[in-house]
């Protein structure tokens, strides 16, 4: 297949939204292939079949020239490990955003913004906290009740209504219950990533967006021996989270602090599938981690 069909397919694409196309960068080595510009909209744009071959160094040129020209930094590809990406899909490069040829087509051609992004786990989207809250109140339901209704906690539904993602089948279960239009769109334009991530990184932050999405409150620390604190319902969990060898360092420490304190221990490691007891501390793995649906499964798991 010719390595020149997606980028001439990108470039057909911003023609038809009206776009101007840059030339397309040819010189090795580059962090961009086109720049284009409608009006005020300025768009930085990497061509990638793979997504994965998006390096850090790529993604922190990119972020750094669309922050200086006032651009919007967009990766866009066709699949991402062994799956082609999805139609309406928002993926993460780097804290970058990357979509398929077909999104761009949506959002920039027929104003279709995406509603999904894939996070650790599968696929979410964001809830408008403020009009959840306002159609719960008016349906004279608590807290507890639409908590009962969906099978989550109370706290579970507090974080929906401060803007947490949920999974499609919640938001499509939220959106029947109370036939309104619950799910925020993502916009591609004027998003700016805070800065390129390392892999470790990376790795660290889908943790602690896996933890929020089961319902849980994340305190980070900075010189704690335990790097977070998790709170879910009434529970504590003193949490430490990166690769094998790091963790399970500090696993007998932190178990023996949260004896004293009454409280759970756990260990998240990056490369570890299953899970284990180190004295009083659960170490899991993030892959693990990935398949429990709230924090009420984790609990379960610490009690055991």
């Amino acid at each position: 297949m010719s390595q020149d069909r997606l980028p001439q397919m990108i470039i057909s694409i911003m023609l038809l939204a009206d776009f101007d196309v840059s030339e397309r960068c040819n010189i090795r080595p580059r962090s961009f292939d086109l720049i284009v510009k409608r009006g005020d909209i300025l768009v930085i744009i990497k061509v990638a079949s793979h997504i994965d071959n998006v390096s850090a160094d790529i993604a922190w040129d990119l972020n750094l020239i669309a922050q200086h020209l006032g651009a919007t930094p967009l990766i866009v590809g066709e699949r991402a490990r062994d799956a082609d990406l999805e139609r309406g899909v928002v993926y993460i490069r780097y804290g970058l955003f990357a979509i398929n040829p077909e999104t761009l087509y949506d959002y920039f051609v027929e104003e279709i913004p995406p509603l999904v992004y894939a996070s650790p786990g599968g696929l979410y989207v964001k809830i408008r906290g403020d009009l959840l809250r306002e159609v719960r109140t008016r349906s004279r339901m608590s807290l507890g009740d639409l908590a009962s209704e969906l099978g989550v906690s109370r706290r579970t539904i507090s974080k929906y209504e401060s803007g947490m993602g949920t999974t499609l089948d919640v938001a499509i279960r939220l959106e029947e219950l109370f036939a309104a239009p619950l799910v925020e769109a993502i916009e591609l334009v004027g998003y700016h990533s805070p800065g390129p991530q390392t892999p470790e990184e990376s790795a660290i932050e889908n943790i602690l967006i896996d933890l929020e999405r089961m319902g849980m409150e994340i305190h980070t620390m900075r010189q704690a021996p335990f790097q977070a604190l998790a709170l879910f319902d009434r529970h504590t969990i003193l949490t430490a989270y990166g690769t094998s060898q790091k963790v399970v360092k500090r696993a007998s420490l932190i178990g023996s602090i949260s004896q004293i304190t009454k409280t759970f221990a756990m260990c998240i490691a990056t490369d570890y599938k299953k899970q284990k007891r180190i004295g009083k501390t659960l170490l899991i793995g993030e892959e693990h981690l990935h398949t429990l649906e709230d924090g009420s499964e984790l609990i379960d798991m610490m009690n055991r």
